[in-house]
């Protein structure tokens, strides 16, 4: 299961991807591809990955323990190959963020 948490010292990222709609699968499996090597690198918490039906959007939130970890991952082997799929086909909004509040249902 995925964790979101608002512990101050963890480093959030929020990446919205605007594609045409003929390009949202592909930045998706782009994405989902670059998650594979990045689960195992040091500081991963967690990524959610949301498609937006009108398909011309996705959106990657994820959390790392630092930003330390967040900028190893970023010259990591491997990953820049998935995140250029990305600039190809899509406009890139990166949000570094921390997390503030949580709410769960009563």
């Amino acid at each position: 299961m995925a964790v979101i948490t608002g512990q101050d010292d963890y480093y959030t990222l929020v990446n919205v991807f605007k594609v045409a709609p003929e390009h949202q699968t592909r930045v998706y499996d782009a994405i989902v591809g670059a998650t594979d090597v990045i689960r195992a690198l040091p500081g991963f918490v967690s990524a959610n990955v949301h498609l937006t039906k009108d398909g011309v959007h996705v959106v990657n939130y994820a959390q790392w323990r630092s930003k330390a970890d967040f900028d190893a991952m970023l010259v990591s082997p491997g990953v820049q190959d998935h995140f250029k799929v990305c600039r190809e086909l899509a406009e890139m909004d990166t949000i570094l963020c921390r997390t503030t509040a949580l709410v769960e249902a009563a």
